[in-house]
């Protein structure tokens, strides 16, 4: 038996996230306490296939990087995940941050890291999340929603109804994506129809917001029942708004830790919002919680949950943290322990666990 606890980092996927879950998968990888934890790498192929390396050596997300995985032989998941005493799961966007992994490891009855099935679901669903938050009394800026297939027999009452309720400049999105795939920001009109199409790509649910000039402030939230921010973080967009390209590509955004030139008050408000708000969808173990400040009221809007946030060197949930003094290393060891934390208060199982534990085995 192990003496180290043996960590199965997931990565990959259908998503249209699954090159820069690679990305995240390296870090979270290179960035693992060595002398508590062991790896075993777990790779899902863009059509839904599961491989490990059996040579035992770390070593496949490169080939997934480089597609050389196809030499390998796939294997079913249970093979995949046995052995395995907890899961990593680094799958960004749907089929990883949705609801949907998460229930395959309620249902294998096995200790992963982050938010469960509920909280994974609301937070994917732009839509729902809104409904939710105002629920809660949490504002978030005004928008309108409708199905694909409403979209193909009413263009022209729902553009109508953009047009009053929503004006310029908006922006148009999926649903259920992340990393500001299929995100198009509207100025004039006749970009409309085009960008709806575009969203209409990615989901059968839209989202339109109304945009306003706002600074996108960040906070990084850890815990369970008991959930604590990190140092509030700013992007400062080098475009039109912070999307794929300018995320993972371009780079001309930036972040800014600690965000500047917001007063105590302000600081504390945003803080307040998104605590309340991942505890109000459900979160626990990690997420990133973005919000917005209009730079000409001075209000203060939640925008989205992140409840898988990228790991990439770039990435503002890692570096928020390590300014608040939790360097990487100690954040995966956080919160893989919250991972258990969360596994053993579901369970109603208050004995220890034991590293290398073998617990679960491939049937």
């Amino acid at each position: 038996m192990s003496e180290k606890i043996k960590v199965g980092i997931i990565f990959g996927s259908r998503s249209g996230e699954h090159e820069v879950s690679l990305v995240s998968a390296t870090s979270v990888r290179n960035e693992m306490p060595k002398d508590k934890y062991e790896v075993k790498e777990i790779g899902i192929s863009k059509d839904g296939k599961w491989y490990v390396d059996e040579s035992g050596t770390l070593g496949l997300i490169e080939k997934f990087k480089d597609g050389s995985y196809v030499d390998l032989k796939p294997v079913s998941f249970e093979t995949a995940l046995a052995g395995c005493d907890v899961i990593f799961p680094v799958l960004h966007g749907p089929y990883g941050e949705d609801g949907t992994i998460q229930g395959l490891f309620e249902m294998m009855n096995i200790p992963y890291v982050g938010c469960g099935v509920l909280g994974s679901s609301l937070c994917m669903d732009k839509i729902n999340a809104k409904r939710v938050l105002s629920e809660c009394g949490i504002p978030v800026v005004p928008y309108t929603a409708f199905s694909r297939a409403e979209w193909e027999n009413e263009r022209y009452e729902i553009t109508e109804k953009i047009k009053k309720d929503i004006g310029l400049p908006c922006f148009v999105k999926p649903s259920n994506m992340g990393s500001s795939v299929g995100i198009s920001k509207v100025k004039i009109w006749e970009e409309l129809v085009p960008a709806i199409d575009e969203a209409c790509k990615y989901d059968s649910r839209i989202l339109v917001e109304k945009g306003i000039d706002a600074r996108e402030i960040e906070c990084a939230v850890l815990g369970n029942d008991e959930p604590k921010a990190a140092t509030l973080g700013e992007i400062v967009v080098g475009g039109e708004f912070y999307d794929y390209n300018d995320k993972y590509v371009d780079g001309k955004s930036h972040p800014e830790i600690p965000a500047q030139n917001l007063s105590d008050a302000v600081k504390a408000k945003i803080t307040d919002y998104c605590l309340r708000g991942y505890k109000a969808l459900g979160c626990s173990g990690l997420s990133r919680v973005d919000s917005f400040v209009d730079r000409k009221t001075g209000d203060i809007y939640l925008n989205e949950i992140n409840t898988l946030p990228g790991f990439t060197s770039i990435s503002m949930y890692p570096k928020m943290w390590a300014h608040a003094g939790l360097e990487f290393p100690d954040l995966l060891d956080k919160l893989i322990q919250l991972g258990f934390e969360k596994f053993k208060e579901k369970s109603g199982n208050k004995v220890g666990f034991e590293s290398g534990s073998d617990w679960f085995k491939s049937s």
